[in-house]
C-alpha cells in the first residue's frame, strides 16, 4: 500500500469525471458536469439498472443508519459521502436521536462546497464536513474537525457506502478499512455496500471498463472478497446480502435480482 504521505488529494477538474458526480447524475441531481454525464450514460448502456442500484443504495444507507441509531449509536463517520441529497446520514440519525453527530468525508471539493452550504443538523446534534481521501485513513482519524465532532471513547458507526470499489487492490483496501476501525471502541459498527461481479458479470465488466477508460479506478468484487473487509467483526442479521434484502421495508424493491451490490453491517465486540 502506498504511504499516506505519498498520496495527494486530487484537485478539482470539471473535465475529469468523479464518482460522486456520476452517482448524483444517476439519482437525478444537477451537480455534475459533461464528463460525469458521459461516463454515467456510457455505463447505463451496459447496465440500465444502474439508476435503480443507486436508489437502492441510498435506501440501504437510510435503513442501516436508522437501525444503528435505534441501537443507540449516536455518532457516524461517513466516508465518501457524495453530493448531498434527500435523506442524508445526519437527517436519518437525528430523526431517531436528535443529538447524533456526523462527520462527513469526501475527496471532491464540489461535495465539500455543496455539503457545507446544504447540510444543517438539529439544535442538539452536530455536523462536520471535511475534504480527505479514504486512502488516507490516519489523516481522516487525526483531522481536528473529526476529533471535535466524534468522541473516540464512545461507539461510532463507520459508513463506507459504495466507495470501496474505487480503491484498487494495489492500495490494499482491507488494510485501509482495518485502520479506520482500529481506534473504534467495542460496540462500534462498520457499514459497507459494494458492487459485485457475482451477477450480471458481463454488464459489470463493461461498466468497470467504462470507468477505467475514464481514468476512474473501479473494481467489482465477489461476496467473499467483500466479506473480508469486515475482518473479525460480527455481522448483524441478515449478514452480507444484496442491498434490497438488508432488513427491507415495504414496498419491496422492484427486480431485486438485478441489484448487483452487496451490503452488510459489522459490530466490533
Amino acid at each position: 500500500m502506498t504511504g499516506e504521505e505519498d498520496f495527494e488529494i486530487p484537485l478539482f477538474n470539471a473535465g475529469q469525471p468523479h464518482s460522486a458526480r456520476v452517482y448524483d447524475y444517476w439519482l437525478g441531481g444537477k451537480d455534475n458536469f459533461a464528463a460525469d454525464r458521459e461516463l454515467a450514460e456510457r455505463s447505463l448502456l451496459a447496465a440500465p439498472e444502474l439508476r435503480e442500484i443507486a436508489r437502492q443504495n441510498r435506501q440501504f444507507l437510510r435503513r442501516t443508519v436508522r437501525a444503528l441509531a435505534g441501537l443507540g449509536i449516536r455518532q457516524f463517520l461517513d466516508v465518501g459521502t457524495g453530493i448531498p441529497t434527500q435523506g442524508n446520514t445526519h437527517e436519518i440519525a437525528q430523526s431517531v436521536m436528535p443529538d447524533a453527530r456526523v462527520a462527513y468525508v469526501d475527496n471532491d471539493p464540489i461535495v465539500l462546497s455543496h455539503s457545507k452550504a446544504l447540510l444543517a443538523g438539529t439544535t442538539e446534534g452536530r455536523i462536520a464536513v471535511i475534504q480527505e481521501d479514504l486512502r488516507r485513513p490516519a489523516a481522516i482519524l487525526a483531522n481536528p474537525e473529526v476529533r471535535d465532532i466524534l468522541d473516540f471513547a464512545e461507539p461510532m458507526a463507520i459508513m463506507l457506502v459504495s466507495v470501496l470499489q474505487f480503491i484498487p487492490d494495489s492500495d490494499d483496501p482491507a488494510a485501509i478499512v482495518a485502520r479506520l476501525c482500529a481506534d473504534a471502541v467495542p460496540g462500534s459498527c462498520l457499514v459497507i455496500s459494494h458492487p459485485t461481479n457475482d451477477f450480471r458479470a458481463e454488464a459489470v465488466k463493461q461498466v468497470q471498463e467504462s470507468y477505467n477508460q475514464a481514468k476512474v479506478s473501479a473494481t467489482a468484487r465477489s461476496k467473499a472478497q467483500i466479506a473480508c473487509f469486515f475482518g473479525d467483526l460480527e455481522l448483524l442479521d441478515p449478514g452480507l446480502v444484496r442491498i434490497p434484502q438488508w432488513r427491507p421495508e415495504w414496498p419491496p424493491a422492484p427486480n431485486p435480482d438485478r441489484i448487483w451490490m452487496y451490503g452488510g453491517v459489522g459490530v466490533k465486540r
